[in-house]
C-alpha cells in the first residue's frame, strides 16, 4: 500500500483545512443576517469574539500550549486589530446599509487587495495562474453580487464600509503569514481574537443591553458565529495558510459567494436564478484555476532530462545545475474579502 509523498499530503491537508474554512464563512451569512437584526455591529462582534475566545483558550488550557515566540507578536497584534476586530465590526456596520449582493462583491476585492500585498511585502509574487483565476473568480463574485442585489439599495456610506472591511481582512492576512513561522496556528488564531475581543471591550455596554432585549435565536447565531466561523474556521485557516502562500488562500474564498447561494437555497428555501448559479460555477472555476500547478508531467520530464554521470577525478569539478522551484508554494486571508470571509 503506497502513501502520499510529503509534499502532495501537505498540500492535500491545507486544501482540506480550507475547504472547511470556506464553508463555515459562507455558513456566517445567515447567521450574521439572523443575530445582526437584534444585536448593533459593535456588540456582535464582541460577543463573537467572546465565545470564541473562550473556546480557543480551553483548547489551549486542554493541549498546554504555551505563549507563541516574541517573533510572532507582532503579526498577532496587527492581525488582531484589523481582521479579528475592525473587519468585524464595519462588516456588520456595512451589512446593514447595503444589500448581501452589493456586500459580498465589495468585500470581494479583498482577496485581490491580499496577493498585491503578498507580493510586494512577502515577496511571494503574482503567478500567473493565480492572476487568471483571480480574475476569473472576481467576474464571478461580480455576477452573484449583481444577481443577489434585487431591489435592495445600497449606500455610498455601507459601500465604504464593505471597502473598509475588505482592506482590514487583506491587511490582517498579510500580517498574519509571517506570524505562523513562529507560532502555531491554534496559538495565532487565539491570541489575534484575544486582542480582537479587547479591542472591542468599548461596545460591552451595548451587548449588555442588546442581549436582555435579543431574541433567543439571536444570540444563538452570534454564539455560532463565535464557536465555528471564528474559533474553528480562523484556525483551520491559519493551518493553511502557514502550509500555502497568502494570494492563493485569498483565491479560494471566492468560493464563499457560490457556497452562500446554496446554502441559502437548502437552509431558507431561496431559489438562486440561473444567472446566480453560473456566477456561482464561475467562482468555483477562478478557485480551481488559482489553486492548480504544473503539470506533473512537465516537473517530472524535467527531473529525468539530464541523467547524472560519473567524471574522471582528473577532470573539470562538477558544478551542480541550478534548481528552479516549479510553482512549489503559491499562495493566503481575506479577507476575508472577505466573502464575508465572515
Amino acid at each position: 500500500m503506497t502513501s502520499l509523498p510529503d509534499g502532495r499530503r501537505t498540500d492535500l491537508l491545507a486544501a482540506t483545512a480550507a475547504g472547511v474554512t470556506v464553508l463555515l464563512w459562507a455558513s456566517a451569512f445567515v447567521s450574521i443576517r439572523s443575530a445582526g437584526e437584534a444585536y448593533s455591529p459593535g456588540a456582535l462582534a464582541l460577543g463573537r469574539l467572546l465565545a470564541g475566545a473562550l473556546v480557543l483558550g480551553a483548547i489551549c488550557l486542554v493541549r498546554r500550549e504555551g505563549l507563541p515566540a516574541r517573533g510572532a507578536w507582532p503579526g498577532i497584534v496587527v492581525s488582531g486589530l484589523l481582521w479579528f476586530g475592525l473587519y468585524m465590526v464595519v462588516l456588520n456596520w456595512g451589512e446593514q446599509k447595503v444589500d448581501a449582493g452589493t456586500a459580498a462583491l465589495v468585500v470581494n476585492i479583498g482577496p485581490l487587495i491580499m496577493a498585491l500585498l503578498a507580493g510586494w511585502l512577502l515577496k511571494e509574487g503574482l503567478p500567473s495562474r493565480l492572476l487568471a483565476g483571480m480574475a476569473v473568480s472576481f467576474v464571478g463574485a461580480a455576477v452573484v453580487g449583481l444577481s443577489m442585489s434585487g431591489e435592495g439599495s445600497a449606500s455610498v456610506l455601507g459601500v465604504l464600509l464593505c471597502l473598509l472591511a475588505a482592506i482590514a481582512y487583506a491587511g490582517g492576512v498579510v500580517a498574519q503569514k509571517p506570524a505562523l513561522r513562529h507560532g502555531s496556528a491554534l496559538q495565532v488564531t487565539t491570541y489575534g481574537c484575544v486582542i480582537g475581543a479587547v479591542a472591542c471591550l468599548p461596545f460591552a455596554g451595548q451587548l449588555v443591553s442588546d442581549a436582555q432585549d435579543a431574541p433567543l435565536s439571536a444570540t444563538l447565531n452570534m454564539v455560532y458565529l463565535g464557536v465555528f466561523p471564528t474559533a474553528l474556521a480562523f484556525t483551520t485557516w491559519a493551518f493553511a495558510l502557514a502550509r500555502t502562500t497568502a494570494g492563493r488562500m485569498g483565491a479560494t474564498t471566492y468560493a464563499v459567494p457560490a457556497l452562500v447561494v446554496l446554502m441559502s437555497w437548502v437552509a431558507l428555501d431561496e431559489v438562486p436564478g440561473w444567472i446566480t448559479l453560473v456566477g456561482g460555477l464561475v467562482c468555483l472555476a477562478g478557485v480551481a484555476v488559482s489553486r492548480s500547478g504544473p503539470r506533473a508531467g512537465t516537473t517530472a520530464a524535467s527531473s529525468t532530462e539530464a541523467p547524472v554521470t560519473e567524471a574522471p577525478v582528473t577532470e573539470a569539478p562538477v558544478t551542480e545545475a541550478p534548481v528552479t522551484e516549479a510553482s512549489a508554494t503559491a499562495v493566503a486571508a481575506a479577507p476575508e474579502t472577505r466573502s464575508d470571509k465572515a
